[in-house]
């Protein structure tokens, strides 16, 4: 089997002869690996496209297409307002102001936000998001990336953010939060328009791209201790929508992912209610338990990345090994289909060969 009949199998509830693995370096890592003359291929020689590709490098099972369609309700704006040599203060298409590194990644700092109001949402905002705009795509290079992934038999994905996230940035923390405790019909508005929103769009760069093997919503829900509002508030609020999207692509045959960080466990039950099919980052350094995950849910969630990255970041490589077999095998034990990888993603804090050595062990394990 090849990488993406593996993934196929592993998140779809079939046999596979072997875990899966992904990551996610950041770019400056990437950059920091390349520059060390680490990122080749093997069987590659001279600057070819591939040198610094670490999904084939270290031999990635999937592989990010595209997605990430412009999702305001103004396209296309990104005012700069404010610039320095390290970071830019720049307006949205939602009226938010934030400030964004220039040389590093990193989360945006929320200045100010427009959106305040389901008044203003309603008279400003939300009529642009009502109608099909394929301008907001980029299908064409969406293609080619899924085309030359398909052909190196890779398990292909197309991501964006969820409602979740799209609030957060749209609206920002505060008018969020409380907003979730105020203004429930808002709530209830904006996240039945972004999903037809997102249904749509989506819709439209299938048709234009091709149809990967699988979607990732990115949604965090959580922080270090727990989730940022009750689950009952989820429940309420977001689980209609959550169910309306994946029921979407489930019937297009794409399983969907989510990306969640933070402390999610009070919210699995309505993952698993709401379809997802897999789980990812589980963060280790936020109290997710993989393992505990795995005995309670490995029935319904494959489960992608849980391991510690400060561990990684350490460079003890016996602790590394005794992480590395602790997981495999601990998740192998529970029957449950794993992608090994971190808890979140890989810093420049990571070195090369501490990361490679994780790999290593992981292949010793990696058989079912």
């Amino acid at each position: 089997m090849n990488p993406r009949e593996i993934s196929n199998a592993l998140i779809r509830r079939r046999p596979a002869p072997r875990m899966g693995l992904f990551d996610q370096p950041w770019p400056e890592t990437v950059a920091r690996w390349t520059e060390e003359g680490h990122l080749k291929v093997p069987g590659t020689e001279g600057a070819v496209e591939s040198d610094c590709d670490p999904v084939l490098h270290f031999g990635f099972d999937m592989a990010y297409v595209g997605g990430f369609f412009d999702s305001m309700p103004l396209r296309g704006v990104f005012e700069v307002l404010e610039e320095t040599e390290e970071w830019r203060k720049v307006r949205t298409g939602a009226g938010g102001v934030i400030k964004v590194w220039k040389a590093k990644s990193g989360t945006p700092e929320h200045v100010s936000f427009t959106m305040t109001s389901p008044e203003i949402w309603a008279r400003d905002y939300r009529p642009h998001l009502l109608s099909p705009d394929g301008a907001r795509l980029q299908a064409e290079p969406t293609r080619a990336e899924l085309e030359k992934r398909r052909r190196q038999g890779l398990w292909t994905f197309f991501g964006h953010l969820g409602i979740w996230e799209t609030m957060r940035q749209t609206m920002g923390d505060f008018c969020m939060m409380e907003s979730l405790a105020l203004e429930p019909d808002w709530i209830h508005d904006f996240n039945r328009v972004y999903t037809d929103f997102y249904k749509t769009h989506f819709q439209l760069l299938i048709e234009g791209a091709g149809k990967p093997d699988g979607i990732w919503l990115f949604d965090d829900l959580g922080y270090r201790n727990g989730l940022f509002c009750s689950p009952d508030m989820l429940n309420e609020l977001f689980l209609p929508y959550y169910k309306d999207i994946v029921g979407f692509f489930h019937a297009m045959d794409l399983p969907v992912v989510l990306h969640s960080c933070g402390n999610v466990t009070a919210a699995l039950p309505m993952i698993v209610e709401a379809g997802f099919d897999a789980l990812n980052p589980m963060e280790a350094k936020a109290g997710c338990d993989l393992l505990g995950f795995a005995e309670t849910y490995g029935d319904r969630l494959a489960f992608i990345g849980g391991f510690d990255a400060r561990i990684l970041e350490s460079g003890d490589r016996e602790a590394i090994r005794r992480e590395t077999v602790r997981i495999v095998e601990g998740m192998k034990s529970r029957g449950a289909r794993y992608f090994f990888g971190s808890d979140h993603s890989l810093s420049p804090l990571v070195r090369y060969e501490d990361f490679l050595y994780a790999v290593e062990v992981y292949r010793e394990h990696r058989d079912y």
